[in-house]
């Protein structure tokens, strides 16, 4: 087939003009499918759970679009799947009685990629030279693992209530031609698709029936639609059916092995990893309905789109409503599975669905049960569970913000790594080990934990043997502003305000450095005020610190606005404003006993040259700590040499 890239992407999207018409891939998949021509991958055989996954979801959306318009079923009621071959032509075809395509649809499904995870793929793919990879299907492009075993794959298709039938055609390589079906060829098929694989050399066991069906037993027997095999004997046609045909999650869990529960997983949350927790119950009562539902191991591509977009599929009395219901919070949406009510309407539509009262009780009470058995799982596995807040923690944290009503199970829930160590804390574990006389839970935020840990404000509270919790994801500046503590404790931060710590003493070795910077207060008084005319456009203040011990310098916030954490996220943000902060300065500090020798005798508050650099350089040094840059770099790099030069001669 040539590439043809002239035609118009609005003609080829709106299905303009009907004649026989090449077109190229696009660039993505046109580097995909190199990949996947062109490999040799683990799991070869996932091609048919993929093509099958997509055909049952096709008969989904036919069942769900029949409840309003029941005609479209109504020569055909039987939805189901069919696998037949040809072994003097090669072929293995999938066929489905679902939804179909139409012309337009069969562009932009087969020959674009819009999802962002197919970018993720394709540099994983790349990175490994296109050796083995297992995980195909990881990023959502199943249809195209087809090419992995066939070396052309024609899809022809109706869509439901439709007269016009379209034959798709790719070798993978060069674009795809896109024509109107024969008569012969429209002619027996009614509605719905098939997809024809015509087998490479290395592929042919896939012609045999006990292989197709060993497949399907391992791989799809949970799909809720009959998957026959279709032999031809003697001119006659025989079906077998492959599958249990049952709806999984209405089935007891004891009838439910493992891999049946993983192969579902696959399936209903188009993710191949392990689930790190199941969770498969039936509620009873004021409302009926079955959930199975799976926490991933592995962090899904999309967790960090934007939209927030929940995969948890809807049904209703077992036919399929919508994957976009957002019947969990957003702070949720890496869960995957189903949800089946006996209650809700069947005809109801998304936006009836936000006001539907039944709707509202399953979420809230869903929502609770996923909350208990995570925790559940916290108190049973801890390292499963920390392997689990290590991939979504972050996500779970933002339910501390927006979702009031469970923040105190979440509290329950969440580690924090701490100044104490490297390892994950509970909140519960913190107050439990407070020191006599603190009376709240300290907090540091910043970007990053590394850079947390090396902050000079953390000095004054661990030479006091206090605990601090270092938060490094963006949702920590915001949750902190609205909580009210955790067991009777306020969160506070140690960047913001003057930190009274008084009431806790420094440990024995600290003591003795307190007391000599007590013996240099006047003078320090004259360094700050000094330092305040300096600084007088930068800084809303200068002040001695009493929580630094082994730095100079450090930058803290103004009382009652924003702590430093989310100042600096505000900062960076288009119209967020600023907040000039405090300098702290250590008067322990030789550099800082240094720079108040630099100013004295000069009289009248005018400092020296070196006086100004000094300072300039303890600022600077006070915002590269904090993981920012200096004002002015390059006076920056020419104070930092005059004085490395200077102590060189």
């Amino acid at each position: 087939m040539a590439k043809d890239n002239s035609t118009d992407a609005s003609n080829r999207a709106s299905g303009a003009g009907d004649a026989d018409t090449q077109f190229g891939f696009q660039a993505e998949v046109a580097r995909l499918l190199q990949i996947m021509v062109h490999s040799v991958y683990s799991e070869r055989e996932i091609f048919l759970r993929e093509l099958i996954s997509n055909g049952a979801d096709a008969c989904d959306r036919l069942r769900y679009a029949a409840i309003t318009s029941p005609g479209l079923l109504s020569h055909d009621p039987d939805l189901r799947l069919t696998l037949s071959v040809d072994a003097q032509a090669r072929t293995l075809s999938i066929a489905d009685n679902g939804i179909g395509m139409s012309r337009a649809e069969l562009i932009a499904n087969l020959g674009t990629i819009a999802r962002s995870g197919t970018r993720a793929f394709l540099e994983a793919a790349e990175k490994k030279g296109g050796g083995e990879l297992s995980a195909i299907g990881q990023f959502g492009v199943g249809f195209y693992s087809a090419f992995m075993v066939a070396d052309r794959v024609d899809v022809l298709s109706r869509k439901a209530g439709s007269k016009s039938v379209h034959l798709w055609r790719s070798d993978g390589m060069n674009g795809f031609d896109l024509t109107k079906a024969p008569k012969e060829q429209a002619g027996s098929l009614a509605r719905g698709t098939i997809v024809t694989l015509h087998l490479k050399d290395d592929a042919l066991d896939y012609l045999k029936e006990e292989e197709l069906a060993r497949i399907v037993r391992a791989y799809s027997d949970h799909i809720p639609f009959r998957i026959d095999f279709l032999s031809r004997h003697d001119g006659k046609e025989e079906r077998r059916q492959l599958n249990t045909a049952s709806a999984l999650w209405t089935r007891p869990k004891s009838e439910i092995s493992e891999d049946q529960y993983k192969e579902f997983y696959h399936h209903a949350g188009g993710l191949f990893d392990t689930p790190a927790l199941t969770i498969h119950y039936k509620a009873e009562g004021r409302h009926d309905y079955n959930v199975l539902l799976f926490v991933p191991t592995m962090a899904p591509f999309d967790l960090y789109d934007p939209s927030r977009a929940g995969r948890v599929r809807l049904y209703v009395r077992r036919v399929f409503i919508t994957d976009d219901a957002d019947i969990l919070p957003g702070y949720l949406r890496f869960m995957r599975g189903v949800i089946d009510s006996q209650d809700i309407p069947l005809n109801i539509s998304r936006e009836m669905l936000q006001k539907n009262p039944i709707a509202a009780a399953i979420r809230k009470a869903v929502t609770n049960r996923v909350l208990s058995e995570i925790k559940a799982l916290a108190d049973k596995d801890k390292e499963k569970f920390e392997a689990l807040w290590t991939s979504f923690g972050a996500v779970l944290k933002e339910g501390l913000y927006e979702d009031m009503e469970r923040r105190d199970a979440l509290f329950e829930i969440a580690r924090f790594q701490t100044s104490k160590g490297e390892g994950w804390r509970s909140l519960a574990d913190y107050v439990a080990d407070l020191r006599p006389g603190q009376t709240a839970i300290y907090y540091l935020a910043g970007d990053s934990i590394d850079q947390l840990r090396g902050s000079p404000q953390l000095e004054g509270f661990a030479a006091r043997g206090l605990e601090v919790l270092l938060l490094a994801d963006p949702v920590d500046n915001f949750w902190v502003t609205t909580a009210l503590g955790f067991d009777g404790k306020p969160f506070q931060s140690i960047t913001q305000g003057s930190v009274d710590l008084s009431a806790i003493p420094l440990l024995e070795e600290k003591a003795k450095k307190k007391k000599a910077a007590e013996e240099t207060a006047p003078e320090d008084a004259k360094l700050v005020e000094r330092l305040k005319s300096l600084f007088a456009d930068e800084l809303s203040d200068v002040r001695v610190s009493s929580r630094l011990v082994d730095s100079p310098a450090c930058l803290v916030a103004p009382e009652g606005g924003p702590d430093r954490g989310l100042g600096k996220f505000l900062e960076n943000r288009p119209g967020g404003g600023s907040v000039s902060p405090i300098l702290e300065i250590n008067p322990s500090h030789s550099l800082v006993r240094a720079l108040a020798a630099e100013g004295k005798g000069e009289g009248k508050g005018k400092a020296s040259s070196d006086f100004d650099d000094l300072a300039w350089l303890l600022l600077d040094q006070a915002r590269i700590l904090e993981g920012a840059a200096p004002g002015d770099p390059a006076r920056f790099a020419e104070r930092m040499n005059k004085f490395v030069l200077g102590g060189l001669k």
